[in-house]
């Protein structure tokens, strides 16, 4: 049971148990979350920008980050505020990027700096892009996710390339209201898959999988023993 819940609260983008369009029951559900709407514009985004900047490069050592491109959001979407050289993007996720249940998905606290590596920035990254033009522009949060499954349909998002991972290693990001920064970790994007070849979720594995039917793809997540700066996790258990 333990495991369980710290999967579910490791994957604050990424709920477990999703779903794929918005019926009357999950709307009259929604009035009861602690976030049943979209706050004002202003508490998503961060007033200084260099601090964007320095929270999104948090996500992964110096050695990655330095010389990686950042995006920042502004109030119709990502832009990029520093061209980088090495391939890697990072960038502070918010809140929408969970799932449709996701008690957390209107949450404007959340912060999740994550710096993608050259297969996960051209092939999910755009997933992200997209997610959050869609809901900058005035789209509910059910119309967003019957975009995703129509822009799918066509193949206008890719799927995962092989080697798509991303680093989540910041002591100063909060994921949500139940875990705050919860552990360092780094994830892996694939195609939907059977979290059994990778051995995860198992007594005893380092490796916590989901499923995450709505973006097509399965996460595997594996904790690090130390956050980007070089720390320990003074709780590394998971």
């Amino acid at each position: 049971m333990k495991r369980k819940i710290l999967r579910t609260m490791a994957l604050s983008s990424f709920t477990l148990v999703v779903m794929l369009g918005a019926s009357p029951q999950v709307q009259a559900q929604d009035a009861k979350l602690p976030y049943p709407n979209m706050a004002p514009l202003d508490q998503y985004l961060m007033a200084d920008g260099n601090a964007e900047i320095d929270l999104a490069r948090s996500a992964a050592p110096e050695s990655i980050s330095h010389d990686a491109e950042v995006m920042v959001l502004a109030r119709h979407g990502y832009e990029t505020a520093v061209k980088g050289k090495n391939g890697f993007v990072c960038m502070v996720e918010r809140s929408w990027t969970a799932g449709i249940d996701d008690p957390d998905f209107w949450n404007p606290k959340l912060r999740a700096p994550i710096c993608f590596n050259g297969a996960a920035a051209r092939s999910y990254l755009p997933l992200t892009i997209k997610k959050t033009e869609w809901v900058l522009s005035g789209q509910s949060k059910a119309g967003m996710f019957e975009s995703i499954k129509t822009a799918f349909n066509q193949k206008e998002l890719p799927t995962p390339e092989p080697g798509a991972m991303c680093y989540m290693m910041s002591k100063q990001g909060y994921l949500s209201d139940l875990v705050g920064h919860w552990h360092p970790h780094l994830m892996f994007f694939i195609p939907q898959t059977d979290t059994a070849t990778w051995g995860a979720n198992l007594p005893d594995s380092p490796i916590i999988a989901a499923e995450v039917p709505q973006d097509r793809l399965t996460v595997f997540l594996v904790p690090v023993p130390r956050w980007s700066d070089g720390t320990a996790d003074p709780n590394p258990g998971h």
